[in-house]
């Protein structure tokens, strides 16, 4: 299936590795020149690298950075100015009982999960709806449908994301701007082995290689998700038939998730 969206210009946010990074090498398979972000320069030009060699004929643009931060974000609209297509990723805030948590805390999250998107959105979506296209997707999470409970950060942060966009992506569509969000679930990534899993790992004394063979059982695929299967679903939305599908939360977690909407 051929996307129409050769030759566009995107923003890939936190990039260089798990779901940024497959979002980035499906567009880049699609034709569309990539401008990637992240904090870690090495494993960005790692990520960069395979993309040039999979597609000599993309431009790939590396900005190291972090991208919750103003200059973080200025470095990589100064390198890709005119995007097509926006997806705003971050690393989630950590796990804990909210009543440990301190403003500071709350303003972190708030700044990287909720802020950081809407400050780039605000950045790009006058651009591309006078140029009549644009593709904005969220990375968010599977927690804003069904928060889990030691995330709490993620479930406030996010959900406050999820709202703003339910109000702006009704306004853009006329424009042939679509404004979505991908809701990960349980995928294969470096943050699937992180602290929650640790913790919850040596709670019951067990390794974490043992708990995640456990979830991935129950979950109702059987696995976890790949995450070229995310990539994937991420080309999809930015592709230029796409434009009837605005303000929508696209889960994608193996069918764990119970309920009907």
């Amino acid at each position: 299936m051929d996307l129409g969206i050769k030759g566009r210009r995107a923003i890939v946010c936190a990039s260089s590795k798990g779901l940024g990074r497959a979002c980035a090498m499906a567009l880049a398979n699609e034709g569309v020149h990539v401008t990637l972000t992240a904090r870690g320069a090495e494993a960005l030009k790692k990520t960069a690298d395979e993309i040039r060699k999979a597609n000599p004929g993309v431009t790939v643009t590396e900005v190291a950075g972090d991208i919750t931060t103003p200059a973080g974000r200025e470095a990589a609209l100064k390198a890709c100015p005119e995007p097509d297509i926006l997806v705003n990723n971050a690393g989630g805030p950590p796990p804990g009982d909210f009543r440990n948590w301190t403003r500071d805390d709350w303003i972190k999250a708030i700044d990287a999960n909720m802020l950081t998107p809407i400050e780039l959105i605000k950045a790009t979506v006058d651009g591309m709806m006078a140029r009549k296209f644009g593709r904005i997707v969220n990375i968010t999470s599977a927690a804003v449908k069904a928060p889990i409970e030691v995330l709490g950060l993620s479930n406030g942060a996010r959900a406050g994301l999820t709202g703003f966009v339910a109000g702006i992506a009704r306004k853009t569509v006329i424009n042939n701007v679509t404004i979505n969000a991908l809701l990960p679930g349980p995928f294969d990534t470096d943050r699937l082995r992180g602290p929650v899993a640790k913790v919850d790992a040596e709670k019951r004394g067990i390794t974490v290689d043992q708990l995640l063979a456990e979830r991935a059982k129950l979950n109702p695929a059987g696995r976890f998700g790949d995450p070229e299967e995310f990539g994937y679903a991420c080309a999809f939305l930015c592709g230029a038939k796409a434009g009837f599908i605005t303000g929508q939360n696209l889960l994608l977690d193996g069918g764990a998730f119970p309920g009907t909407l």
